[in-house]
Protein backbone atom coordinates (compact mmCIF):
# COMPACT_ATOMS: atom_id res chain seq x y z
CA UNK A 1 0.00 0.00 0.00
CA UNK A 2 2.66 2.59 1.10
CA UNK A 3 4.28 1.70 -2.51
CA UNK A 4 1.51 2.37 -4.45
CA UNK A 5 0.67 5.29 -2.67
CA UNK A 6 4.23 6.98 -3.24
CA UNK A 7 3.30 6.18 -7.51
CA UNK A 8 0.76 7.88 -6.95
CA UNK A 9 1.94 10.73 -5.70
CA UNK A 10 5.18 10.46 -8.11
CA UNK A 11 2.74 10.28 -11.23
CA UNK A 12 0.86 13.44 -9.93
CA UNK A 13 3.53 15.45 -9.64
CA UNK A 14 4.87 14.29 -12.72
CA UNK A 15 2.01 15.66 -14.72
CA UNK A 16 1.96 18.55 -12.28
CA UNK A 17 5.94 19.31 -13.81
CA UNK A 18 4.86 18.40 -17.08
CA UNK A 19 1.81 20.77 -17.03
CA UNK A 20 4.21 23.78 -15.56
CA UNK A 21 6.45 22.92 -18.61
CA UNK A 22 4.38 23.35 -21.13
CA UNK A 23 2.65 26.28 -19.67
CA UNK A 24 6.39 27.57 -19.33
CA UNK A 25 7.22 27.03 -23.00
CA UNK A 26 3.81 28.54 -24.20
CA UNK A 27 4.71 31.33 -22.80
CA UNK A 28 8.11 31.49 -23.89
CA UNK A 29 6.64 31.08 -27.72
CA UNK A 30 3.69 33.64 -27.21
CA UNK A 31 7.12 36.26 -26.03
CA UNK A 32 8.89 35.40 -28.77
CA UNK A 33 5.87 35.31 -31.28
CA UNK A 34 5.55 39.20 -29.83
CA UNK A 35 8.96 39.94 -29.93
CA UNK A 36 9.06 39.03 -33.41
CA UNK A 37 6.13 41.00 -34.19
CA UNK A 38 7.55 43.50 -32.73
CA UNK A 39 10.60 43.53 -34.76
CA UNK A 40 8.35 43.49 -37.83
CA UNK A 41 6.42 46.79 -36.66
CA UNK A 42 9.55 48.63 -35.29
CA UNK A 43 10.04 51.51 -37.98
CA UNK A 44 6.35 52.07 -36.05
CA UNK A 45 6.99 50.86 -32.21
CA UNK A 46 10.48 53.30 -32.35
CA UNK A 47 9.18 56.53 -32.42
CA UNK A 48 6.09 55.20 -30.41
CA UNK A 49 9.07 54.24 -27.34
CA UNK A 50 10.82 57.76 -28.24
CA UNK A 51 7.59 59.85 -27.66
CA UNK A 52 7.07 57.26 -24.49
CA UNK A 53 10.12 58.63 -22.99
CA UNK A 54 9.85 62.45 -24.02
CA UNK A 55 6.47 62.68 -22.86
CA UNK A 56 7.26 61.53 -19.39
CA UNK A 57 10.07 64.00 -19.46
CA UNK A 58 7.88 66.94 -20.29
CA UNK A 59 4.75 66.00 -18.64
CA UNK A 60 5.37 67.45 -15.27
CA UNK A 61 5.10 71.00 -17.12
CA UNK A 62 2.17 70.06 -19.29
CA UNK A 63 0.11 68.86 -16.09
CA UNK A 64 1.09 72.06 -14.26
CA UNK A 65 0.16 74.58 -17.19
CA UNK A 66 -3.29 72.00 -17.30
CA UNK A 67 -3.92 72.38 -13.61
CA UNK A 68 -3.62 76.05 -13.85
CA UNK A 69 -6.44 76.46 -16.45
CA UNK A 70 -4.37 76.04 -19.99
CA UNK A 71 -6.71 73.90 -22.40
CA UNK A 72 -5.24 70.93 -22.98
CA UNK A 73 -4.06 71.86 -26.70
CA UNK A 74 -2.78 75.34 -25.81
CA UNK A 75 -0.42 73.52 -23.13
CA UNK A 76 0.51 70.46 -25.32
CA UNK A 77 1.49 73.01 -28.08
CA UNK A 78 3.49 75.25 -25.39
CA UNK A 79 5.51 72.12 -24.05
CA UNK A 80 6.54 70.84 -27.31
CA UNK A 81 7.55 74.16 -28.90
CA UNK A 82 9.74 74.86 -25.56
CA UNK A 83 10.92 70.95 -25.80
CA UNK A 84 12.29 71.84 -29.22
CA UNK A 85 13.61 75.26 -28.39
CA UNK A 86 15.85 73.35 -25.87
CA UNK A 87 16.48 70.51 -28.04
CA UNK A 88 17.87 72.92 -31.15
CA UNK A 89 19.61 75.10 -27.95
CA UNK A 90 21.82 71.81 -27.05
CA UNK A 91 22.95 70.98 -30.38
CA UNK A 92 23.86 74.72 -30.99
CA UNK A 93 25.99 74.61 -28.00
CA UNK A 94 27.72 71.16 -28.86
CA UNK A 95 28.45 72.31 -32.45
CA UNK A 96 29.69 75.35 -31.86
CA UNK A 97 32.76 74.39 -29.38
CA UNK A 98 33.25 71.17 -31.43
CA UNK A 99 33.50 73.11 -34.78
CA UNK A 100 36.00 75.91 -32.89
CA UNK A 101 38.50 73.32 -31.00
CA UNK A 102 38.20 70.88 -34.17
CA UNK A 103 41.46 72.56 -35.01
CA UNK A 104 43.10 72.13 -31.56
CA UNK A 105 41.64 68.13 -31.32
CA UNK A 106 43.13 67.27 -34.59
CA UNK A 107 46.46 68.89 -33.47
CA UNK A 108 46.60 66.93 -30.31
CA UNK A 109 45.84 63.76 -32.00
CA UNK A 110 48.75 64.40 -34.31
CA UNK A 111 51.11 64.81 -31.28
CA UNK A 112 49.36 61.82 -29.36
CA UNK A 113 50.00 59.61 -32.44
CA UNK A 114 53.72 60.90 -32.82
CA UNK A 115 54.17 60.24 -28.58
CA UNK A 116 52.91 56.75 -29.24
CA UNK A 117 55.40 55.98 -32.18
CA UNK A 118 58.52 57.39 -29.93
CA UNK A 119 56.87 54.89 -26.94
CA UNK A 120 56.69 51.89 -29.05
CA UNK A 121 60.26 52.65 -31.01
CA UNK A 122 61.72 52.28 -27.27
CA UNK A 123 61.98 49.35 -25.14
CA UNK A 124 60.16 46.87 -24.37
CA UNK A 125 58.50 46.92 -27.67
CA UNK A 126 61.22 48.43 -29.98
CA UNK A 127 58.93 48.90 -32.91
CA UNK A 128 61.02 50.67 -35.62
CA UNK A 129 59.97 53.58 -38.09
CA UNK A 130 60.12 50.90 -40.74
CA UNK A 131 57.30 48.38 -39.25
CA UNK A 132 55.49 51.42 -38.66
CA UNK A 133 55.68 52.36 -42.30
CA UNK A 134 54.59 48.49 -43.52
CA UNK A 135 52.03 48.58 -41.41
CA UNK A 136 50.46 52.15 -42.50
CA UNK A 137 51.21 50.66 -46.19
CA UNK A 138 49.20 47.57 -45.40
CA UNK A 139 46.44 49.91 -44.23
CA UNK A 140 46.21 52.47 -46.99
CA UNK A 141 45.72 49.25 -49.12
CA UNK A 142 42.83 47.49 -47.19
CA UNK A 143 41.08 50.97 -47.76
CA UNK A 144 41.56 51.08 -51.29
CA UNK A 145 40.64 47.52 -51.48
CA UNK A 146 37.09 48.22 -49.23
CA UNK A 147 36.49 51.53 -51.53
CA UNK A 148 32.94 50.00 -52.54
CA UNK A 149 32.17 48.51 -48.97
CA UNK A 150 33.33 52.57 -47.55
CA UNK A 151 30.86 53.42 -49.71
CA UNK A 152 28.35 50.92 -49.52
CA UNK A 153 28.32 51.95 -45.72
CA UNK A 154 28.27 55.38 -46.82
CA UNK A 155 24.70 55.44 -48.68
CA UNK A 156 23.23 53.51 -46.06
CA UNK A 157 24.77 55.97 -43.07
CA UNK A 158 22.86 58.14 -45.25
CA UNK A 159 19.64 56.19 -45.16
CA UNK A 160 19.81 56.14 -41.65
CA UNK A 161 20.46 59.80 -40.79
CA UNK A 162 17.18 60.31 -43.23
CA UNK A 163 15.36 57.39 -40.89
CA UNK A 164 16.60 58.94 -37.68
CA UNK A 165 14.94 62.69 -38.62
CA UNK A 166 11.82 61.08 -39.75
CA UNK A 167 11.62 58.81 -36.83
CA UNK A 168 12.48 62.30 -34.45
CA UNK A 169 9.63 64.35 -36.31
CA UNK A 170 7.24 61.08 -35.48
CA UNK A 171 7.91 61.01 -31.98
CA UNK A 172 7.67 64.61 -31.48
CA UNK A 173 3.81 64.68 -33.25
CA UNK A 174 3.49 61.80 -31.08
CA UNK A 175 4.66 63.45 -28.14
CA UNK A 176 2.57 66.31 -28.64
CA UNK A 177 -0.62 63.87 -28.91
CA UNK A 178 0.40 62.15 -26.09
CA UNK A 179 0.19 65.61 -23.84
CA UNK A 180 -2.58 66.54 -25.15
CA UNK A 181 -4.99 63.44 -25.04
CA UNK A 182 -3.05 60.92 -22.19
CA UNK A 183 -5.45 61.20 -19.31
CA UNK A 184 -8.14 60.21 -21.19
CA UNK A 185 -6.53 57.13 -22.51
CA UNK A 186 -7.02 54.90 -19.47
CA UNK A 187 -10.40 55.46 -19.46
CA UNK A 188 -10.75 54.71 -23.13
CA UNK A 189 -9.26 51.65 -22.28
CA UNK A 190 -11.64 50.73 -19.44
CA UNK A 191 -14.09 51.10 -21.37
CA UNK A 192 -13.09 49.00 -24.39
CA UNK A 193 -12.07 45.76 -22.20
CA UNK A 194 -14.30 43.40 -21.48
CA UNK A 195 -15.02 41.82 -17.70
CA UNK A 196 -12.35 42.12 -15.28
CA UNK A 197 -9.35 42.95 -17.88
CA UNK A 198 -11.44 46.49 -17.71
CA UNK A 199 -9.58 47.25 -14.27
CA UNK A 200 -6.32 44.93 -14.70
CA UNK A 201 -5.32 46.31 -17.96
CA UNK A 202 -5.34 50.37 -16.88
CA UNK A 203 -4.33 49.79 -13.52
CA UNK A 204 -0.81 48.01 -14.39
CA UNK A 205 -0.43 50.53 -17.39
CA UNK A 206 -0.50 53.58 -14.18
CA UNK A 207 1.72 51.50 -12.74
CA UNK A 208 3.85 51.12 -15.57
CA UNK A 209 3.71 54.63 -16.44
CA UNK A 210 4.50 55.96 -13.30
CA UNK A 211 7.44 53.32 -12.91
CA UNK A 212 9.17 54.73 -16.47
CA UNK A 213 8.26 58.54 -15.64
CA UNK A 214 10.64 58.07 -12.08
CA UNK A 215 12.40 55.97 -14.13
CA UNK A 216 13.47 58.71 -16.96
CA UNK A 217 13.45 61.66 -14.37
CA UNK A 218 15.20 59.95 -12.15
CA UNK A 219 18.13 59.32 -14.51
CA UNK A 220 17.92 62.45 -16.17
CA UNK A 221 18.56 64.56 -12.94
CA UNK A 222 20.94 62.08 -12.05
CA UNK A 223 22.84 62.51 -15.25
CA UNK A 224 22.38 66.13 -15.17
CA UNK A 225 24.26 66.09 -11.58
CA UNK A 226 27.31 63.77 -13.63
CA UNK A 227 27.50 66.64 -16.43
CA UNK A 228 28.10 69.47 -13.84
CA UNK A 229 30.08 67.64 -11.63
CA UNK A 230 32.68 66.02 -14.71
CA UNK A 231 32.58 68.97 -16.69
CA UNK A 232 33.66 71.28 -14.05
CA UNK A 233 36.99 68.53 -13.53
CA UNK A 234 37.52 68.40 -17.07
CA UNK A 235 37.03 72.86 -16.85
CA UNK A 236 39.69 72.77 -13.94
CA UNK A 237 42.00 70.29 -15.89
CA UNK A 238 41.61 72.62 -18.80
CA UNK A 239 40.49 69.40 -21.21
CA UNK A 240 39.18 71.02 -24.40
CA UNK A 241 35.29 69.95 -25.31
CA UNK A 242 34.44 70.39 -22.11
CA UNK A 243 30.47 71.57 -22.95
CA UNK A 244 30.26 68.52 -25.69
CA UNK A 245 31.68 65.48 -22.97
CA UNK A 246 29.41 67.03 -20.54
CA UNK A 247 26.55 67.13 -22.20
CA UNK A 248 27.29 63.07 -23.83
CA UNK A 249 28.01 62.73 -19.92
CA UNK A 250 24.15 63.43 -19.41
CA UNK A 251 23.10 61.52 -22.65
CA UNK A 252 24.47 58.31 -21.16
CA UNK A 253 23.28 58.38 -18.10
CA UNK A 254 20.38 56.68 -19.53
CA UNK A 255 22.76 54.08 -20.41
CA UNK A 256 23.04 52.83 -16.61
CA UNK A 257 26.37 51.24 -16.19
CA UNK A 258 27.32 50.78 -19.79
CA UNK A 259 26.40 54.74 -20.45
CA UNK A 260 29.03 55.85 -17.93
CA UNK A 261 31.85 53.85 -18.98
CA UNK A 262 31.34 55.01 -22.52
CA UNK A 263 31.30 58.61 -21.71
CA UNK A 264 34.63 58.75 -19.18
CA UNK A 265 36.02 56.93 -21.74
CA UNK A 266 35.77 59.46 -24.31
CA UNK A 267 37.07 62.02 -21.90
CA UNK A 268 39.74 60.23 -20.94
CA UNK A 269 40.87 59.29 -24.12
CA UNK A 270 40.20 63.43 -25.66
CA UNK A 271 42.30 64.54 -22.32
CA UNK A 272 45.18 61.42 -23.22
CA UNK A 273 45.36 62.84 -26.78
CA UNK A 274 45.10 66.79 -25.80
CA UNK A 275 46.87 67.26 -22.62
CA UNK A 276 48.59 63.97 -21.80
CA UNK A 277 49.24 61.01 -19.33
CA UNK A 278 49.14 63.12 -16.61
CA UNK A 279 45.99 65.03 -17.13
CA UNK A 280 44.24 61.49 -18.51
CA UNK A 281 45.02 60.29 -15.01
CA UNK A 282 43.59 62.54 -13.40
CA UNK A 283 40.73 62.99 -15.42
CA UNK A 284 39.87 59.13 -14.87
CA UNK A 285 40.14 60.12 -10.74
CA UNK A 286 37.59 62.36 -11.41
CA UNK A 287 35.23 60.07 -12.84
CA UNK A 288 35.53 57.61 -11.03
CA UNK A 289 34.90 59.28 -7.96
CA UNK A 290 31.82 61.22 -9.50
CA UNK A 291 30.63 57.80 -10.39
CA UNK A 292 31.05 56.47 -7.05
CA UNK A 293 29.30 59.17 -5.55
CA UNK A 294 26.57 58.94 -7.92
CA UNK A 295 26.00 54.82 -7.01
CA UNK A 296 26.36 55.33 -3.40
CA UNK A 297 24.76 58.66 -2.88
CA UNK A 298 22.46 60.47 -5.79
CA UNK A 299 20.96 57.69 -6.94
CA UNK A 300 19.87 56.58 -3.51
CA UNK A 301 18.73 59.70 -2.42
CA UNK A 302 16.64 60.67 -6.03
CA UNK A 303 15.12 57.01 -6.65
CA UNK A 304 13.84 56.77 -2.82
CA UNK A 305 10.95 54.67 -4.21
CA UNK A 306 13.51 52.83 -6.68
CA UNK A 307 12.87 50.59 -9.58
CA UNK A 308 12.62 47.61 -7.41
CA UNK A 309 15.96 45.69 -9.28
CA UNK A 310 18.98 44.44 -7.99
CA UNK A 311 22.13 45.83 -9.65
CA UNK A 312 22.67 42.61 -10.77
CA UNK A 313 19.80 42.39 -12.36
CA UNK A 314 20.30 45.45 -13.95
CA UNK A 315 23.82 44.91 -15.50
CA UNK A 316 22.47 41.93 -17.04
CA UNK A 317 19.20 43.21 -18.56
CA UNK A 318 21.41 46.06 -20.03
CA UNK A 319 24.23 43.22 -21.61
CA UNK A 320 21.22 41.15 -22.59
CA UNK A 321 19.92 43.99 -24.33
CA UNK A 322 22.62 45.35 -25.87
CA UNK A 323 23.45 41.94 -27.06
CA UNK A 324 20.05 41.51 -28.76
CA UNK A 325 19.56 45.16 -30.21
CA UNK A 326 22.87 47.22 -29.70
CA UNK A 327 22.34 50.85 -28.02
CA UNK A 328 18.85 50.73 -28.88
CA UNK A 329 18.70 47.63 -26.39
CA UNK A 330 21.04 48.89 -23.64
CA UNK A 331 18.71 52.10 -23.38
CA UNK A 332 15.74 49.83 -23.04
CA UNK A 333 16.80 47.35 -21.52
CA UNK A 334 16.38 48.72 -17.69
CA UNK A 335 12.66 50.34 -18.25
CA UNK A 336 11.77 47.16 -20.21
CA UNK A 337 12.71 45.41 -17.00
CA UNK A 338 11.23 47.66 -14.52
CA UNK A 339 8.01 47.26 -16.44
CA UNK A 340 8.19 43.49 -16.34
CA UNK A 341 8.77 43.49 -12.60
CA UNK A 342 5.24 46.32 -12.33
CA UNK A 343 3.35 43.22 -14.42
CA UNK A 344 4.54 40.16 -11.84
CA UNK A 345 4.23 42.29 -8.90
CA UNK A 346 0.84 43.03 -9.90
CA UNK A 347 0.16 38.97 -10.29
CA UNK A 348 1.64 38.54 -7.31
CA UNK A 349 -1.04 40.60 -5.89
CA UNK A 350 -3.95 38.87 -7.69
CA UNK A 351 -3.10 35.37 -7.07
CA UNK A 352 -2.18 36.15 -3.15
CA UNK A 353 -5.19 38.10 -2.66
CA UNK A 354 -8.89 36.83 -2.46
CA UNK A 355 -10.75 38.50 -6.00
CA UNK A 356 -12.98 41.47 -5.27
CA UNK A 357 -16.56 41.17 -6.21
CA UNK A 358 -16.91 42.55 -9.73
CA UNK A 359 -18.72 46.18 -9.74
CA UNK A 360 -21.67 46.01 -12.30
CA UNK A 361 -21.91 50.04 -12.21
CA UNK A 362 -21.65 52.10 -14.84
CA UNK A 363 -17.92 53.61 -14.16
CA UNK A 364 -17.76 57.00 -13.94
CA UNK A 365 -15.14 58.16 -16.08
CA UNK A 366 -15.40 61.63 -15.15
CA UNK A 367 -14.18 60.86 -12.08
CA UNK A 368 -11.39 58.27 -13.99
CA UNK A 369 -10.25 61.47 -16.15
CA UNK A 370 -10.10 63.89 -13.08
CA UNK A 371 -7.65 60.98 -10.91
CA UNK A 372 -5.46 60.88 -13.98
CA UNK A 373 -5.38 64.61 -14.29
CA UNK A 374 -4.02 64.55 -10.95
CA UNK A 375 -1.64 61.59 -11.06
Amino acid sequence: MPATVNATKTRAALRTSARISLEMLLVLLMTAVALWIVGKMWSVVWPLVIALLLTTLTWPLARFLRRHGWWPALAASTVTVLFLLVAAGIVVLIAVPVASQSGELAEGVVGGIQQLREWASGPPLNIGDDEVTRALDTAVARIQDSVGSIVTAAVTGVGTVVNGLVTAVLAVFLMFFFLKDGPRFLPWLSRQLPGRLSADVPAVAARAWDTLGAFVRSQAFVGLLDAVLIGIGLWFVGVPLVLPLAVLTFVSAFVPIVGALFAGFVAVLIALVSNGPTDALIVLAIIVAVQQLEGNVFQPMVQSRGLGLHAAVILLAVTLGGSLAGIVGSLLAVPAAALVAVVWNYLREQLSDPPEQPNTAEPDTGAAVSAEESA
